[in-house]
């Protein structure tokens, strides 16, 4: 877990490094994967020129979840073309029982349905020169329905392209 956080966080750093130029978040939309301990499809859609909405489809536990989060962005004015957010939002789906059950199911677990809230809050950055967007975000949840409880380890890094 360690390791994958460790990897996101030089590859953002090498990513910023590389790029000497960059551009604040102008874009619209930007649809793209993200890579973490849970991992999927993701689009991000500005409705104001500091909000945005994002959809996650994504896998864990070998299950699928839906998640819906409002993010507030802002700037970093020493770094052109970074930014920071955070946000909320809500996700809902099911785990599927067998092979890989979740850490805190028992050997009888049939697999659930649930639905739970999330936070986030990470750096955003885009490059001037390709239509590319990258995010390092920490996306905790809590399950409120059917087990889980909290999730504190869902740290990620989205790579999108920008439209």
């Amino acid at each position: 877990m360690m390791k994958k956080v460790m990897f996101a966080a030089m590859a953002m750093i090498l990513i910023i490094s590389i790029s000497n130029e960059s551009k604040a978040q102008d874009y619209n939309t930007a649809v793209g994967l993200r890579l973490g301990s849970s991992s999927g499809l993701s689009v991000r859609h500005f409705i104001k020129e500091d909000v945005a909405l994002e959809g996650i489809v994504h896998t864990r536990w070998r299950g699928l979840l839906i998640t819906g989060l409002y993010e507030i962005h802002r700037d970093i004015e020493d770094v052109s073309g970074l930014g920071w957010f955070y946000g909320g939002g809500a996700h809902i789906g099911s785990f599927n029982s067998g092979l890989g059950n979740p850490y805190w199911a028992n050997n009888d677990y049939k697999g659930s349905t649930v639905i739970g809230i999330d936070g986030i809050i990470g750096l955003d950055y885009v490059l001037e020169d390709l239509p590319i967007n990258f995010s390092l975000d920490f996306k905790p949840a809590i399950n409120l329905i059917n087990g889980g409880g909290f999730w504190g380890d869902d740290f990620a890094l989205s790579v999108r392209y920008i439209f």
